[in-house]
């Protein structure tokens, strides 16, 4: 019989609990300003049709809504 902890069901617990942890610390240490800025940049960039092109395909194939 399986041990009851490596058992993932639906969802992955251990790399759910990992993300969370990582997500928190990134947030924890200011990282995501940084990120935003070069995400603006990129967009007013050489590459932002690309990405913006990129954003609405992916949209389309994950069922999101334009926003």
């Amino acid at each position: 019989m399986a041990d009851k902890q490596q058992i993932q069901g639906e969802g992955n617990y251990d790399a759910s609990r990992k993300f969370d942890g990582d997500e928190r610390s990134f947030v924890e240490k200011g990282g995501y300003e940084k990120k935003a800025k070069e995400a603006e940049d990129a967009l007013d960039g050489p590459e932002g049709e690309e990405l913006e092109r990129a954003r609405r395909e992916s949209g389309e194939r994950g069922g999101m809504q334009e926003r």
